[in-house]
């Protein structure tokens, strides 16, 4: 659990993230270099989802090792998978990061939402609904790693 009281704001009280993995965490299906090491530390307070088509089919050997969950989601209704993993995490207790189209939905609907400006870009509507933007993984999850750096951005 990580819990971030931002001033004018509401407290978040996190227990679940959800990632999109290619464009997010990873650039052509390799893992972006500082995000295992980062992703072993917020398993140790977050339950850790990883969501994706996996174009690139490396996510799960990607990850293997790490504290996560992999969904492998059809290339049919990715938005609509997406969000059924947000609901069955809970809403008002999940961050969302991602960088897609598919991502628009778990960006709007989580209770703290970050988008990855990377190589790939991010998707103008994504970005719209999200909470705060950072240009690489490292930065996205240092923000949860280090919550008052969340703190400075976020509140009133």
């Amino acid at each position: 659990m990580i819990e971030i009281v931002i001033p004018g704001a509401t407290t978040l009280r996190l227990a679940a993230a959800i990632f999109d993995f290619n464009g997010t965490l990873a650039r052509d299906g390799r893992l972006c270099n500082g995000a295992a090491e980062r992703i072993r530390m917020l398993g140790q307070r977050l339950t850790v989802h990883v969501a994706t088509a996996d174009t690139t089919r490396t996510a799960r050997s990607a990850l293997a090792g790490l504290p996560v969950s992999v969904h492998i989601i059809a290339a049919d209704d990715q938005r609509a998978a997406k969000r059924a993993l947000l609901e069955a995490c809970g809403t008002n207790e999940t961050v969302a990061i991602g960088n897609g189209r598919n991502d628009e939905a778990l960006i709007a609907g989580a209770a703290l939402s970050i988008v990855v400006v990377g190589d790939e870009g991010c998707a103008a509507k994504t970005l719209a609904n999200a909470d705060v933007v950072c240009a690489n993984i490292r930065d996205a999850l240092d923000l949860l790693l280090f919550p008052t750096r969340l703190v400075a951005t976020l509140r009133s």
